[in-house]
Formats: C-alpha cells, structure tokens, sequence
C-alpha cells in the first residue's frame, strides 16, 4: 500500500469512527454557508471581459475620465417612430422622458446632446457611466423596466449598449439556469436509482454534491463583497460541482458496496480497502482538475480568472466532502430501499469483462481507433471563433436587442458598436480624424471631442456588424496606420483584443496543463508512458 493510499484508508476510518461529528460539521457548514448561497446570482458581474494592459481597455479608463463617461460602458436609449419624426411634440415628449428617467439613476452622468437620424425617425441618447463596470451593469437593470415601460402604439423606446446587453444576458442567463436545475437533479436522481438500485446507494452523490455545491456557493458571496466575480463563475461552478460530485461518488460508493460484499460484516475493512482503491482515483482526479484549472489563472482577462477560482472552489469542496463526509455516510444500510430487481450481490457485467478482454489482445488497434475518434471529436477546434457573446444570444423580442436592431437600421450595421479613438495631447488630431475616415471599413466619422488635459475623442462608424470578422481586422488595420500613441478602443476593439489574447495564451495554457497533468499523473501511476498517455487524452 502507498503512502497516499495508507493516509486515505486511514482518513475514511477516522471519518466514519467519527461520523456523526462528521456529518454533523459538514451540516453546520451547509446550513451557515448555505444561507448567504441565494445571494451568490444577484452579487455576480455580466462585465469583467476587457483584457488587462490592453489599448482597448487603455482607451476606456481615458474616455471614462475625460470625456463624461462616455466609454463602451455607458447607458444608450434608443427612440424610433415609423409614423413620427424627431420634430414631432410626441416624439420628443419621449426623449424627454428617456432623458428623466437616465438623470434620476445616480450610476450615470449627464445626457449627451441627442443624436438624430438621417431620415429623422430615430434618436439615440447616451448618458455616461459614472461607475465601474460592474455597477454599470446594475445600473442598466435599474434602468430598464423604465425605459422600457415608455413604448407605446406610436413610438419604440429601448435601452441598449454594453451595460444593457449584459443585463438582459444575465437575465436570460438567470432563466436557463432555474429550467436547467429543475430538469437535471430530478433526471440525474432517476438515473442513479436506476444505476444502483437503491434509494439510499442513489441519494449518497446528490448529498455529496449538494453539501459541496452550497458551501461553495457561500464563500463566493463572501468573496463577493471585496471583488467582483463574473456572472460564468457559477454556471461553470455547479456544472463542475454536479458532473464531479456525481461522478467522485460513484466511484467510492460502487467500490464500498463491492467490499462490503465480501466482507459484509467488516464495514471498516471495507472503507479501507475502499479509500485505498477509488479514494486515490478521487484524490488524484480532483487534483488533476485544479491544476488544469489554475493554468486558466494565466489569461489577464477577469471573467476568466473569476470563473477559474469559482470552479477551484467548488471542485476542492465536492473533493473534500468526497474524502470525508462521504465515508462518514457509507455503512450496512447502503442497500436500504432496494427496488424490485435488485440484487444485493457484487454487480459485475460479463459483457464489459468480454470488451476488455478484447482490447487486451489487440491493444494496439483500440488505441489507434481510440485516438483517430477523439482527433475527429477535437476537429471542430480548427473552426473554433473566440470572442465575447454577440447580440444573436439574446432573443429577437428582448429590449436590448430591439434597439441594438433599430441602431443598426437607422446608422448603418456598424451604429451599434462605434470605434472610439483616443488621441494624446501633441498629435495631430485632424490629421488621425482623416485617416480614419479614409480607411474603406469606415462609415462615418463624427466631430471629434477635446478634453481638458489636451486629448480628443474621435467616433467612428464602421461599415459592418460589430461582432464581425471584418470589424475585428478594421482594428488591426487602423492600429498599424495611426501614429504611435493613438488608442483605438470601444465594443469592437474590446472585442478584438479578447479574441488576440484568447488565441495568443491557449497554447501556453494547453502546454501548462499538459505539463502539470503528466507530472502530477507521473507521480501517481509512476509509469511514463501511461503518464504520457493520460495527458494527452
């Protein structure tokens, strides 16, 4: 017996020597944790996926500090008539009150003069943020019942922009996750009742993984009140904390019934033999898990490290839980509530003994077939576009997206995302302005803006969607023709420099977690080749 292997059996025995401790520790803990879980959603961050050190983001903290606010994150409302124009007293009554309902909200500065369209039927009103990006976000929520709420027969009223877009994200988000949850625990409870036979053997994951889940769930509030964490952080967090919770219990609870077959009247020997044997494959599994999931830490984006951490801790919950309150739960009632069918014996399948006999004797061709269909599996990677969400996730009757669609009908595809160029005191303004405008992938160009410290502001429209390839390429190319100094930012930039970093720190995070996964499964299984073998695969 290894060393690992000797502290794990010995561990399961104290757990279940101690086991109403145990269980009752692990209770407190949910329950006290559990508590503050039901906050976790509304305390989460849609924003987060500006990239550190970036000339996007650079250009934003300069347009936040210089020019009211008025960044990718500041609040826009849309007003469209087919049958009014802009002149009409109905239609303005409607600006003004759009214009009301942004000057009561505390997060935003004042209103930008209204912009009109050509064709008169549309005006765009934008209030800076006066928040970071996160309040932004809140603020928007605040916001948009009541701009919403201005619409009528006549006249459209819509919010729209950054802020907006990730409100009704995280709404649409939040509605997902609540029809997600009613179909997976009772379809996952019917599956393991199926798999075990029994009420007690079926209900030991679903305890394990919700005692881990709402533990985890507590500590990321706590963790939200000193910093922000993105709304993705626990979406993944329960999708990692139910796949692995499930699937560590499983293990150690399939191998517990197995001993105690044997031995039926040895429950510690059969927690011993238990933990020896998958409490390792747990230990190691979840081990394999965190360091996979530390290598995501290496990308400078927020959304990023916050949905990486949220994931280390409620896999390391689920693995402690696993390690401790799960033996603390195994005993002799383990085949409780049997179901008809079910037999108390050592389950094991002689069609599976059959298939590994197989792939015994022609080792070799399993493994070439094996690696053939999961390089098949991975060929969609080749085509893999990176990138923030783009409108097409919400649905066509959501406010943002009515009037990022009556943006982008009334100043062209790229109204939605404008570029927004900084240029520094002691450049030549005019000079950058026409540039701009000569590029072919720009639309228009807006006056610019000069703030106090001697910088300008130079808005731009490019002539397709925002969330385009040919708007990403258009920041590149405008970034290699202005002069050193000048920073090209808004939505589109935004967008751009998270697909660069994106693609630029995945095969330094692939090789990190390649590494660390063949030495951590090196020391383990001590054989180099199967080490090697389980990396890569």
């Amino acid at each position: 017996m290894s060393r690992s292997s000797a502290t794990l059996a010995s561990l399961g025995r104290a757990a279940h020597g101690h086991r109403l401790a145990v269980i009752i520790g692990w209770a407190i803990l949910a329950v006290s944790l559990g508590f503050f879980a039901p906050r976790l959603e509304s305390a989460l961050s849609g924003a987060m996926w500006e990239v550190n050190g970036s000339d996007s983001l650079a250009a934003r903290q300069v347009i936040e500090r210089e020019f009211g606010g008025f960044s990718s994150q500041s609040a826009v409302a849309v007003i469209h008539s087919d049958r009014l124009d802009a002149s009409d007293p109905r239609f303005q009554a409607k600006v003004d009150l759009a214009t009301n309902v942004f000057a009561a909200e505390p997060a935003l500065g004042p209103t930008a003069p209204p912009q009109v369209s050509q064709d008169g039927h549309t005006v765009v009103l934008q209030a800076g943020s006066l928040v970071d990006p996160t309040e932004s976000v809140r603020a928007a929520e605040r916001v948009s019942d009541s701009i919403g709420e201005l619409s009528d027969n006549n006249v459209t009223v819509a919010l729209t922009g950054s802020p907006a877009f990730w409100a009704d994200f995280n709404a649409v988000n939040r509605e997902g996750m609540m029809k997600a949850e009613f179909i997976t625990w009772p379809v996952t409870a019917i599956i393991l009742v199926l798999a075990f036979g029994t009420l007690a053997a079926a209900g030991l994951p679903l305890i394990l993984t919700a005692a881990g889940l709402i533990s985890s769930m507590g500590i990321l509030y706590g963790i939200t009140q000193y910093t922000d964490l993105s709304i993705w952080t626990l979406n993944f967090a329960m999708m990692f904390a139910l796949a692995l919770g499930i699937d560590y219990a499983l293990f150690i609870v399939s191998r517990f019934r197995g001993a105690l077959h044997a031995a039926p009247d040895d429950v510690e020997g059969a927690i011993s033999v238990t933990m020896d044997t998958a409490g390792k494959a747990v230990l190691f599994s979840g081990l394999t898990v965190l360091i996979s999931l530390s290598a995501v830490l290496l990308v400078p984006i927020p959304a990023f490290r916050s949905m990486a951490a949220g994931m280390m801790l409620s896999v390391s919950f689920v693995l402690l839980a696993a390690l401790t309150l799960l033996p603390a739960l195994l005993g002799p009632g383990i085949n409780r509530f049997a179901l008809p069918w079910h037999t108390t014996g050592e389950h094991r399948s002689p069609w599976w003994a059959r298939f590994s006999q197989r792939i015994e004797k022609r080792a070799v061709l399993f493994a070439i077939a094996a690696a053939a269909f999961l390089l098949l599996l991975a060929s969609p990677l080749l085509g893999l576009k990176t990138g923030m969400p783009s409108i097409s996730v919400l649905p066509e009757d959501r406010q943002t997206r009515v009037g990022y669609d009556l943006l982008a009908s009334a100043f062209g595809p790229g109204g939605p995302g404008p570029l927004q160029i900084v240029v520094p005191g002691g450049t030549n303004a005019p000079d950058v302005s026409q540039t701009v405008a000569a590029n072919r992938g720009i639309a228009a160009v807006f006056p610019a803006q000069t703030a106090a410290d001697g910088s300008t502001l130079i808005t731009a429209i490019a002539t397709t969607d925002p969330s385009s390839k040919e708007s990403s390429d258009l920041v590149g190319s405008l970034r290699a023709e202005l002069p050193a100094g000048v920073l090209v930012g808004g939505p589109v930039a935004e967008n751009h420099d998270l697909d660069q970093m994106l693609r630029s720190r995945a095969p330094i995070v692939i090789g990190v977690v390649l590494l660390l996964g063949f030495v951590l499964l090196l020391f383990a299984l001590q054989a180099v080749f199967i080490a090697v073998a389980g990396a890569f695969t």
